[in-house]
């Protein structure tokens, strides 16, 4: 049977009269980001504050996803394999290489190349908790710019140990513990530290503030 070679499609255009070529994912993107403002500037007005801050969150969400998941997924990983490839360079266990975002675990005569991809980049939990961030209302907005490059940090390192976590396992135990590695032992790691990041950054400040009676879902200070 033959087989046929296609040619992977572009992204569709929109021809404009003077000549020129815009993506429609960025015209699309347009639509909806103003169509977003217009929402939240709603909101605001009507005082209805807790849908503000649930369609802010999911707006920027979903805007973050679309325009800077593709720019930011590479970048991250090269970041993450870096760090990940800290302890393994000093305890000469495994090595990573950096440009291509993958780390090479040898064990028992056998080895693995494990590849930091759009999942294991930790990208979708620094969007997600950027956006919750941007429409907390118990920091100030110079707060939020200070707890949110804390708080993307703090994501990275979590995630490097995970990376960190699951090498070392398969270096010990085997190419066969792989599975269990990544998938229960790593993400176990990861979303615990996830959640006392949570807890710290969005839960004991509003119980504080609540407790002294400054909490508020209001404009910022």
């Amino acid at each position: 049977m033959a087989n046929d070679t296609f040619a992977p499609a572009g992204p569709a255009l929109l021809a404009l009269p003077w000549g020129a070529n815009i993506p429609i994912k960025y015209i699309a993107g347009l639509a909806g980001f103003l169509l977003w403002l217009f929402l939240l500037h709603i909101l605001k007005k009507s005082g209805l504050n807790f849908w503000r801050f649930l369609a802010g969150s999911v707006g920027a969400f979903l805007l973050m996803l679309v325009f800077l998941e593709p720019a930011l997924t590479q970048p991250l990983a090269r970041i993450v394999a870096l760090l990940a490839s800290i302890p393994g360079k000093i305890g000469d266990i495994y090595s990573a290489h950096y440009k291509y975002g993958v780390i090479f675990v040898e064990s028992g005569g056998t080895a693995i190349s494990l590849k930091i991809d759009f999942e294991c980049s930790g990208i979708i939990e620094i969007i997600a908790y950027l956006s919750l961030l941007m429409f907390y209302r118990v920091y100030t907005v110079y707060e939020r710019v200070y707890v949110g490059i804390l708080g993307v940090i703090a994501i990275v390192l979590a995630n490097a140990l995970r990376i960190t976590v699951i090498c070392l396992l398969i270096y010990f135990g085997g190419i066969g513990i792989y599975y269990v590695a990544h998938t229960f032992i790593g993400r176990f790691v990861f979303y615990g530290l996830s959640v006392l990041i949570y807890f710290y950054v969005f839960t004991k400040p509003q119980i504080i503030k609540q407790k002294v009676g400054s909490f508020r879902y209001g404009d910022d200070k």
